[in-house]
C-alpha cells in the first residue's frame, strides 16, 4: 500500500466511520476514530446559537489532541485509516460561529494547526441530502433526532464547497448515494482498487451499484 496514512471524509451520516473500520481491517491498518464525546452536542442540536462557540472550540482541541498521537504513532504504523481530516473543522466554524467567534476561532486554529498530520489520501464521502437523512434515521442516535434537515443541507453544501476547492493531498471523491460498502462487499472491493492506483490530484468515482 503506497498510503501509509488515509483519511475517509463526508458530511454527518455519510458512512465515514463505518467505511473507515472496513479499510482498516481490508488494508492491516491501523484505525484512528474521531472522539466525539463532546459534552455540548446535544445541547447543541436544541440551541446552535447559544453553545456553537463552545462544541467548535472542544471538537478542535479534541482533534488536535489526537493528531499529536497521530504524529507519534506514524513513526511505527506502516497503515493507519481515520475517519476524520483536522482541517474540516473549519468547514463547521464557518457554519455555524458569528464572525467575532470566528476571529477568535481562527487565532486558535492557526496555533494547533500546526500538529495536524497530513494524509496521503483523503476520500471524500458524497451523499444527497435526502440519502443522508435517511442513513441518520436509521443509525437511531436519539440526540441527531433533533438535526433540522435544513442544518443537514447546509452541512453538505458546505463540504461540497470545501472539498471542490481542495488541493493539499490527493483526493478520491466516491458518490455513496446508491451503493453499500457494509452489506455489500463488491463494493468496497472496487473502492479498495481505486484506493491503490490513485496517485496524485482528484479523481471521482461513482460506483456501479451491484445487487442486494
Amino acid at each position: 500500500m503506497r498510503h501509509r496514512y488515509l483519511v475517509v471524509e463526508g458530511p454527518i451520516g455519510v458512512g465515514k466511520t463505518s467505511l473507515a473500520g472496513l479499510l482498516a481491517s481490508k488494508l492491516d491498518a491501523e484505525l484512528v476514530l474521531e472522539d466525539v464525546d463532546n459534552p455540548f452536542l446535544r445541547e447543541f442540536y436544541e440551541d446552535r446559537a447559544r453553545v456553537s462557540f463552545q462544541t467548535q472550540v472542544f471538537f478542535l482541541l479534541a482533534r488536535h489532541r489526537q493528531q499529536e498521537r497521530v504524529r507519534q504513532r506514524s513513526l511505527f504504523q506502516p497503515v493507519m485509516v481515520s475517519d476524520y481530516l483536522f482541517a474540516k473543522d473549519k468547514v463547521f466554524a464557518h457554519l455555524n460561529l458569528s464572525d467575532d467567534e470566528l476571529a477568535l476561532y481562527e487565532r486558535l486554529y492557526a496555533l494547533l494547526s500546526e500538529a495536524a498530520v497530513e494524509p496521503d489520501l483523503v476520500l471524500y464521502l458524497q451523499a444527497s441530502t435526502d440519502v443522508l437523512l435517511r442513513r441518520i434515521e436509521l443509525r437511531a442516535r436519539e440526540f441527531e433526532r433533533r438535526i433540522a434537515r435544513a442544518y443537514v443541507e447546509a452541512v453538505n453544501e458546505a463540504y461540497n464547497y470545501f472539498f471542490y476547492h481542495y488541493r493539499k493531498t490527493p483526493l478520491l471523491v466516491v458518490n455513496t448515494d446508491r451503493i453499500d460498502f457494509v452489506r455489500r462487499p463488491h463494493d468496497l472491493d472496487d473502492l479498495v482498487k481505486q484506493v491503490s492506483i490513485m496517485e496524485v490530484g482528484t479523481r471521482y468515482f461513482v460506483p456501479a451499484p451491484s445487487g442486494d
